[in-house]
């Protein structure tokens, strides 16, 4: 639906047309060649013009008049017998006289009843010329009759036909065509009305129903021009409007939200020029590298706390929220009058500011958010109360928007609404809900100033694949569903968690405001526990509520980065992490924060493997928490229990107790401290009876509690060599597995102990298929057998979307004192072939390795390594930590940029 018919005006700076046709009738040179040279001037004239800042309206427009007049002139070059009966109809975005530079050019070629074969070598002809003039031309030859078969079949094709107007031949032809395709007929209103929420729900659905995409569709995401489309669609069909702003008159569009609607269109289709300049094809994906392109092209530049690219994006983001928003409120207003506008009017009383009208709330009258403000919180409440209600009027919709200017300090300090909001987050149905409707509506960020900070705040990463508040939102979702039954099988523990916790709104409390800081610069989490304290205060929640709410948010990222960064089979690991979480109370809010973050920031982020660290942190914290913290674990009294266990498990294998001690005694103390007392005896059976035969020693193991957690151990026993670790690593990722977690005991005797906790390439749980696991076993025994002979690096192409992201790698050394081993961490890009890269540099170093942990986050990776050097002695030589930091930045950083 267009703005204003300014296709319909001639636009001679980008085309002068009486010179055109001129040259064509002259004959001194070939129509085609004349026609080539008009439009690419006209091409860079319009292309020029958007550079200078020129009227978007104008351009776009334009380029559709400059079409109209090349395909009228290319029309009229060749013979048309009897032309009374076919016409050249602009069908679609065409039909609405709205092109970009790369849009797709739908033609239709009408005709009547007559046979259309007396036209086909003219038909041909034209063709030709145009796909000879590189136009990407969209056409098809029908008749009328066929036209209403074709629009009665397919909902898209009726659409299309509806943006329809004639450029050449016989306007009659349209105007027959166009009667049939809107008539009851065809489709009724409610039929296409019903099609077209159906159309743009399965459209939303397959841009994940959000506007918030890390890489949003311009045309189809959600507040996207499709959006817009389907509201002109909409109401061109039912009240036969022509423009927006005809649905003033209908009483459907304010003149104020008719402005705000006109600059979103106008903003979009100015992104979308760009996009398409800049591609130099049809494109209407934000992809990464086109967001940097548009982001320097529109003149952001980087700040503190926002990059160019953030701040191009937020706009972005806004612009569709709030063109969403439109959507939602006419798409309402049509559903009243179009599928419920014959209904009865059942109207059920709630108080004296609201009823239920027909399933959808509303207010009693027009003044009731003017005389009582507080009623916009009210309504949001009622909604979660009443989970009968379907949604609210549009009406009140509007008057919602036209009052929320009231909500300021006053109405923030109002004990009515603090009492509200508490009352919501409170709800046993509908917070998250509730919550992002207020978002929608634009209360949530009025009534929370620091909330409204970080709508449509985006991180340009891999990481985070929603704004701010969108993850934020997600967060209470993902809380709220941990709730129910279903969710038991794949959240066990916080299943059990949360259905125990004795304050829930606190829960949510801390959601809303662990992120709530992102974008100021400093500690997000410092700062956001700052906020949350000002809002319990507003919000007359008691001290220890209050205290530990400001906890969890300024400690949210302690529960995943001790369980993902540090060794948590370390009984001082756990004891420290213990000691900041003081009791059980603080530990179970922080286990649901903690899992919930890591859906709602990236569901791909969450697997087997991570759900099972953090359970085992979770699971050891309250045993030492229920032990006392005075009272950490003995360390010899937990070996001599593991020894027992384990032996207790041999005795009955018939294994000598002799043989397993003597054995035993080969091993330090750190191996007994991160097994269990089953890998114990497993390991300790399998290397028994291997001993007269040929290292290394390789298996393939699901043990029964890693079987539960979906990893899978590959334990290899082996001649402690210095090629081993960087050789196991390249062998396994040529067979495309992923390292999480490698542990690494060296023994008396020369040997060493590795298990290797491995994924498949996307982080999901190895296949159980007993062939497919004996094909690892022997790729490793053919690949280890002499660890010099080094295994192939593989040479994977790096994905188009992690060569945009590269992270200048970093090293960080320390020596860590309870273990006598160094630190190693490293931060750099992700890639193909990591670990068996940062493995040769070991080698080269004499370092050897005795526990990995693995973690990657979107594009980037952290990975530690505890190493000690030759003589299993931690690396305190300054200048060799200097010389080693110094080799693997620059190794890794080249080898990322030869690959891009």
């Amino acid at each position: 639906m267009s703005q204003s018919p300014v296709y319909t005006q001639p636009v001679p700076e980008y085309l002068d047309l009486d010179t055109l046709r001129q040259a064509i009738q002259q004959g001194n040179e070939k129509p085609l060649i004349l026609l080539r040279q008009a439009l690419r001037n006209a091409e860079s004239l319009m292309d020029s013009d958007f550079r200078q800042g020129g009227d978007i309206r104008k351009l776009i427009y334009g380029r559709a008049w400059v079409l109209d007049q090349v395909l009228t002139l290319a029309w009229n070059l060749f013979s048309w017998p009897d032309d009374s009966h076919i016409a050249l109809i602009a069908v679609g975005g065409y039909g609405r006289g709205e092109l970009h530079p790369f849009s797709d050019i739908d033609i239709l070629l009408l005709t009547d009843e007559i046979d259309a074969s007396s036209f086909s070598d003219s038909i041909s002809a034209f063709l030709t010329l145009l796909w000879d003039l590189k136009l990407d031309i969209g056409s098809s030859v029908r008749t009328i009759r066929e036209c209403y078969e074709e629009s009665r079949n397919d909902i898209t094709i009726a659409t299309n036909l509806i943006e329809s107007r004639t450029i050449s031949g016989n306007p009659a032809l349209q105007q027959r065509m166009y009667a049939q395709v809107t008539s009851e007929e065809a489709w009724s209103d409610q039929e296409f009305f019903k099609a077209k929420l159906q159309e743009q729900s399965e459209r939303h659905q397959r841009t994940n129903n959000t506007e918030y995409n890390l890489e949003p569709n311009l045309k189809n995401s959600p507040g996207g021009l499709r959006d817009l489309q389907t509201i002109g669609w909409v109401a061109k069909r039912h009240f036969g409007a022509t423009y927006l702003r005809d649905l003033v008159s209908h009483g459907f569009v304010t003149d104020s939200e008719l402005e705000s609607l006109n600059k979103g269109e106008l903003y979009l289709w100015t992104v979308r020029y760009a996009l398409h300049m800049l591609c130099k094809r049809r494109e209407d994906r934000l992809l990464f590298d086109h967001q940097r392109s548009l982001a320097a092209f529109f003149g952001y530049e980087d700040q503190e706390g926002a990059l160019a690219v953030e701040q191009f994006m937020s706009n972005y983001y806004r612009v569709a929220k709030a063109m969403s928003e439109f959507n939602d409120m006419l798409l309402q207003y049509f559903d009243e009058v179009i599928l419920r506008g014959d209904d009865p009017h059942q109207i059920e009383p709630l108080n004296n500011r609201f009823q239920i009208r027909n399933d959808y709330l509303e207010v009693v009258y027009d003044k009731v958010f003017e005389h009582h403000p507080f009623a916009m919180m009210e309504l949001f409440v009622l909604l979660a109360q009443n989970p009968q209600i379907k949604g609210v009027r549009a009406s009140t919709i509007r008057l919602i928007r036209e009052h929320r200017h009231l909500i300021d300090r006053e109405f923030r300090q109002d004990l009515r609404n603090t009492s509200l909001f508490m009352e919501l987050l409170r709800s046993e149905e509908g917070v998250s809900t509730q919550l992002k409707r207020m978002n929608r509506y634009g209360i949530l960020g009025r009534y929370l100033p620091e909330f409204g900070k970080i709508v449509g705040q985006m991180q340009h990463d891999l990481f985070h694949i929603y704004t701010v508040d969108a993850h934020t939102l997600k967060v209470i979702q993902m809380m709220r569903q941990f709730r129910h039954e279903n969710m038991q099988q794949h959240f066990p523990l916080a299943h059990r968690i949360i259905n125990q916790l004795p304050k829930i709104e606190l829960l949510y409390i801390a959601g809303l405001y662990h992120d709530i800081a992102k974008g100021r610069g400093g500690d997000h989490s410092e700062l956001g526990a700052d906020d949350v304290i000002g809002f319990c205060r507003r919000h007359h929640i008691g001290k220890w509520d209050t205290q530990l709410v400001a906890w969890l948010v300024r400690r949210h990222l302690l529960m995943s980065m001790t369980a993902q960064r540090r060794d948590i089979s370390d009984p001082e690991v756990i004891h420290k992490f213990a000691l900041e979480v003081r009791d059980i109370v603080h530990l179970n809010y922080l286990y649901v924060l903690t899992v919930a973050d890591i859906n709602a920031t990236n569901h791909t982020l969450w697997n087997s493997w991570r759900g099972t660290l953090l359970r085992q942190l979770y699971t050891e914290t309250k045993r030492a928490l229920r032990r006392g913290l005075e009272n950490p674990m003995n360390k010899e009294d937990r070996i001599e229990q593991l020894q027992l266990e384990a032996l207790q498990l041999l005795q009955r294998m018939n294994k000598s107790e002799t043989e397993v001690r003597r054995f035993w005694a080969l091993l330090g103390d750190e191996y007994f401290m991160r097994e269990d007392s089953a890998n114990i005896a497993w390991h300790t059976q399998i290397i028994l009876e291997h001993a007269d035969r040929p290292l290394p020693l390789i298996q393939v193991h699901k043990t029964s509690y890693r079987l539960y957690e979906g990893a899978t151990e590959i334990f290899i026993y082996a001649d402690d060599l210095p090629y081993l670790f960087p050789a196991t690593v390249a062998a396994l990722d040529q067979l495309h597995l992923n390292v999480v977690d490698a542990r690494i005991i060296p023994t008396d005797n020369g040997r060493t102990l590795n298990t290797y906790t491995v994924l498949t390439e996307d982080n999901q749980p190895l296949s159980d298929d007993p062939g497919y696991l004996n094909r690892i076993q022997q790729h490793l025994t053919e690949e280890l057998d002499d660890p010099d002979d080094f295994p192939e690096i593989i040479q994977r192409r790096v994905p188009r979307i992690l060569k945009l992201f590269t992270i200048p790698t970093s090293v960080n050394l320390s020596n860590d004192p309870s273990s006598q081993q160094t630190v190693l961490e490293v931060i750099t890009s992700d890639r193909p072939g990591l670990l068996a890269r940062l493995g040769r540099i070991f080698v080269e170093f004499d370092i050897s390795v005795r526990k990995a942990k693995i973690s990657n986050i979107g594009e980037r990776v952290e990975d530690f390594f505890f190493i000690t050097d030759a003589e299993g002695n931690p690396i305190s030589d300054p200048e060799l930590c200097q010389q080693l930091q110094q080799a693997i930045c620059q190794k890794l950083d080249e080898h990322i940029q030869h690959s891009n």
